[in-house]
This record gives C-alpha cells, structure tokens and sequence, in this order.
C-alpha cells in the first residue's frame, strides 16, 4: 500500500531546497565537474524539474552510489518524507526529460531521470515490471536500477542509503534517530559548511525537533551555536556596529527558532535561556 501524499505540517518544511543542498554535498568531490539547476524551469508554463546536474567535464568518471547512472544532463525530482513517487509522478517526469531534450537540443541519449524519495517504490516498480516490461535491479542499498528504456532510469530510497556514503541523504528525513543527527552536527562544525546548507539544516531542525532537544542535551552547546550563527539563525549584529551580550544572541536565535515552528521546550535546551523568556518570545513574534 502506498503510503499518504504529503501533509499540511510537512509542507512548510523546505524539503526541496535542503534536498538540493544534500545532493550537492553527497556529490562535493565533483563541483569542479558538475552545475547544479534547482528548479529548471521547462517552459514558460509552470513546469519545472527539481534539479538538473549538468556534467561539465564529460571525460570526469563519477564515482559515487546515487550518481553512477549519470550522462551529460541529468534530471532528479524530489519527494518530500510524506510524499512518494507514484506512477503519475513517473511518466510527468518521463516526459519533462522528452520535453527538456526538445527544448535544449541536447542529444535524448545524454539524458538520465533520478527520483528521490524515503519509501520503497513497491507499486512503481511492479508497473515498470509488468506493464513496461522494465528490468529493476538494486545495485546499492536503496538504489534501484531500472533498465530497458533509452534513458537510465533510478529510483532512490534515501532511508536505505548508506550511512557511511550518503550521511545527507540518508540524514534528510523526519525521523531522524539521535545519532545521525549528531553525526550530522559534528560533521558540519567539522567541516565548516554551515553557511552552505542553511535550508538543509532548518529542514531537519524543523522536522525532528525531539532529536534535536536529546542531541544538545549531549552535546558541546557552544559548538552548536556556532553552528546555528552561520547558517542564520543570528542577525548580522556587529556589522551595524552594536555590541551584544550572550544572552541578546539566545534571544535572537530563539525568535529564529520559533518561526520555525520548534517547540519551547527544545528552543530553551538549545539557547539555554529560560522557558519563561521563551514564552514572552512567543508572545511577541
């Protein structure tokens, strides 16, 4: 049975801007060789693609699970974790890859079709099979081949990914256990890419509150705000020349998170300001 279409409450998380940022740091090692399009729009109508990687450097093999499919051009549509690929979703798409070789001149055997989403295919892969007559064959965990058309076709679980290889696919998801969240954290203060995936960040914040809570709890805080200061959740203060106290920073971190939607208990764990003044926050954002 296929799970619900998306809901309300998960349509305000920025899904798909945080699924751009994840698909560009999964396939980091290459951003000398590939162009990221988010939301390439196909037409003066509204019909768009969620991204499509253009390889720059055609001699560049790229070796990486989600992406050993790819050609010169390269369309990815995105679900939501509420959301799924179904057999509509599939043929819109098939067909926005005829429409883009069309439009762009580009050679139809350059093209490859990824869709990205956090269940198991089960009645789209059993259409391709018995209607299409498609062979789908698993060649990585979660990644599903499907073979027998002129464009390579997959189809992406990203809860079945591997933790190793693909943390921020893996990782973006409403459901988040408490140590990929903090694998997550570490490696952005690691890496100090903080500024680069603000809308994956929020996204994840947004979507698994509690974890997030479990996770400060543990964790070195000042790291943390660190890491919340560079992707946003603080104004550029000091560039107007005001001079501020740690406890203006929480506050103003706080007003961030409440438009975010968090509850009061994780917004006062993170700031470590009182829920008193967490309250006042909410009474007057």
């Amino acid at each position: 049975m296929e799970p619900p279409k998306q809901n309300t409450e998960s349509a305000h998380i920025p899904w798909h801007a945080a699924f751009i940022e994840a698909l560009q740091m999964e396939l980091n090692a290459y951003q000398g060789a590939l162009e990221f399009l988010p939301e390439y729009q196909l037409t003066a109508e509204p019909l768009k693609i969620d991204c499509v990687v253009i390889k720059k450097k055609k001699e560049v093999e790229i070796k990486k699970n989600i992406a050993a499919i790819f050609r010169e051009t390269n369309l990815l549509e995105y679900k939501s974790p509420d959301d799924y690929v179904s057999v509509d979703d599939f043929y819109k798409v098939y067909a926005y890859a005829s429409l883009y070789a069309s439009f762009t001149h580009v050679p139809i055997g350059s093209l490859t079709i990824s869709f990205v989403e956090s269940h198991y295919p089960e009645k789209l892969i059993r259409h391709l099979r018995e209607e299409r007559g498609y062979r789908v064959e698993e060649s990585h965990p979660g990644i599903y081949i499907v073979k027998g058309d002129i464009f390579p076709i997959q189809v992406i679980d990203n809860r079945r990914l591997s933790p190793e290889e693909n943390l921020w696919l893996r990782s973006l998801s409403n459901q988040l256990e408490r140590s990929m969240m903090a694998e997550i954290s570490n490696e952005i203060s690691r890496q100090d890419k903080g500024a680069r995936i603000g809308a994956y960040i929020k996204a994840i914040m947004q979507a698994n509150a509690q974890v997030l809570e479990e996770v400060v709890q543990m964790s070195d805080k000042a790291t943390l705000e660190q890491v919340l200061e560079r992707i946003g959740f603080t104004a550029e203060w000091e560039a107007r020349g005001i001079a501020i106290g740690e406890e203006t920073k929480a506050l103003r971190i706080a007003q961030n998170m409440i438009k975010l939607g968090l509850p009061l208990e994780t917004i006062a764990s993170v700031t470590q300001l009182e829920e008193e003044k967490v309250k006042a926050l909410y009474l007057s954002t």
